[in-house]
């Protein structure tokens, strides 16, 4: 489908109901992308002009692991946040579908 690259930008909204957290409290973005104007796409939409998105690089830079996208732009995640800071991690499925995940870094657990 042609709105492949935007999916994510319909998931991130409903991810960040869900944790009833805003935008405005997320720390580090990561999106997975095949093509760079994926990322600047999902910015303009979700409105993340001054946000850190990828601040590590995308999949065109470190790689666009076969089978593992998730995984990679999830650990990428986990590693730039503080304890306390939230992160949302999207990546588009194929056939139009997306995926966002959000997550919080805690400084321990008891």
């Amino acid at each position: 489908p042609v709105d492949f690259p935007v999916a994510p930008a319909k998931a991130v909204p409903i991810a960040l109901e869900r944790a009833g957290i805003s935008k405005d409290q997320v720390a580090v973005w990561e999106f997975n992308e095949a093509f760079a104007a994926v990322i600047k796409a999902n910015e303009k939409i979700l409105g993340l002009q001054n946000a850190r998105v990828n601040p590590l690089g995308g999949a065109i830079s470190l790689g666009h692991a076969l089978g593992s996208s998730g995984s990679r732009i999830l650990v990428t995640l986990l590693h730039q946040l503080q304890p306390g800071e939230y992160g949302v991690a999207a990546i588009c499925n194929g056939g139009g579908a997306a995926s966002a995940m959000v997550v919080q870094k805690l400084d321990r657990v008891d």
